[in-house]
């Protein structure tokens, strides 16, 4: 990971960012399943394997070659879980992210038919392969989406966390089911957050859960309410401790996930006023941005440019 001082436009493609990435996006709008199957291999980390799936599921017709590569292998689970993950974007793309009220009885229904295609691929893979975290992180999504519950989603997460304890993307799905908006409460969300920082080794992105836990709060709170709420001594603390423990700890692991993983940080430090503490991160980030968690706070390149200004303004007074 290098520091790069912003001189444009954030890049929000992560096929920019990480070059591993273009290349996955190139075998696979080539229909190269070798070359697909290959770059996988090389992902020994989980959190990587899901950000790279998600390049795929978000290639506009590749579920053509997904289902053909699927069919033509049937031993094989990583063509079947692919193909899953981009049916979940496409029910999502049909959905789209406006609150349920705006979202159409059709839109719903062409919704939840792909989550239920998506969620009979991830059964079988999960029957063969018991310790496949991409296909249970994906189920975490699915049961989301179909309104499974907080209990069935759980046991979901539980089955991956048997295998793999330190997976953040994990983490985060399971903390938004946890949310009040999803039917939890925030008893359940900050302990389940603090629970997975504690357990998590010095250098790991899930310190980086107590910012997502955070920024959900500030988001139920609204306005100024919600930043007086991030600005308090006690959450300033518990975010500069976080931050020490994940992004700026000389363990941590730099992979597919660290934009993301600083754009948390430099989000909420920003809504507290707290210029000085996002100053770095957005020194760290430069010109690289994601859409979440931007999104949240309205036009994710315009909230990036916005905040990233003042705070490396104001950053450098303080």
């Amino acid at each position: 990971m290098s520091f790069a001082a912003p001189s444009s436009r954030p890049q929000f493609d992560p096929t920019v960012v990480h070059p591993p990435l273009a290349q996955l996006r190139g075998f696979v709008i080539a229909q190269d399943w070798a070359g697909v199957a290959d770059v996988f291999a090389q992902l020994q980390d989980e959190d990587q394997k899901a950000s790279a799936a998600g390049v795929v599921g978000r290639t506009a017709g590749s579920e053509h070659f997904l289902r053909q590569t699927a069919d033509r292998l049937p031993s094989e689970t990583l063509p079947r879980v692919l193909l899953a993950d981009r049916l979940i974007a496409q029910g999502a793309e049909i959905r789209t992210a406006a609150r349920a009220k705006d979202v159409s009885r059709e839109q719903f229904d062409a919704f939840h038919d792909h989550l239920r295609r998506a969620e009979a691929l991830l059964i079988d893979v999960c029957a063969m392969e018991p310790g496949n975290a991409l296909a249970w992180l994906l189920r975490i999504t699915t049961a989301l989406g179909l309104q499974l519950g907080r209990s069935e989603t759980r046991r979901r997460y539980d089955r991956l966390a048997e295998h793999h304890p330190d997976h953040w993307a994990a983490e985060g799905a399971l903390l938004q089911q946890l949310c009040p908006k999803w039917g939890g409460s925030w008893e359940a969300a900050f302990a389940f957050a603090r629970e997975c920082a504690a357990a998590a080794p010095p250098g790991s992105p899930c310190h980086t859960l107590i910012a997502q836990v955070h920024l959900e709060r500030w988001l139920d709170l609204g306005g100024r309410e919600g930043a007086a709420y991030l600005s308090s001594p006690g959450v300033r603390a518990e975010l500069q401790a976080a931050a020490a423990s994940s992004v700026f700890h000389p363990r941590f692991r730099a992979g597919f996930h660290w934009v993301s993983a600083h754009g948390y940080f430099a989000a909420v430090h920003s809504l507290a006023g707290n210029h000085a503490d996002a100053a770095p991160h957005f020194r760290a980030l430069g010109d690289r941005a994601t859409e979440h968690p931007w999104d949240y706070l309205g036009d994710p390149e315009a909230e990036f440019v916005r905040h990233r200004k003042t705070a490396l303004a104001q950053g450098r007074e303080g």
